[in-house]
């Protein structure tokens, strides 16, 4: 699938690097047409419970 990010989504991971935003001049549909033309599925944003777990402290195993 081609797109190109937009700039909530324009950040590159490198190894070793900062973060840094992607090239501006990348050119391509935004990841929603993308979906819809070359894919054929459409995106459509609604309200729905979700389960939620939260993890309020973390222990490494005992060795035993």
């Amino acid at each position: 699938m081609d797109w190109a990010p937009d700039d909530t989504q324009a950040i590159q991971l490198l190894p070793g690097d900062a973060p840094r935003p992607a090239p501006a001049n990348a050119a391509g549909p935004s990841i929603f047409t993308a979906l819809q033309e070359q894919l054929g599925l459409k995106l459509e944003s609604q309200k729905a419970p979700v389960e939620v777990l939260i993890a309020e402290r973390v222990e490494k195993p005992s060795e035993n």
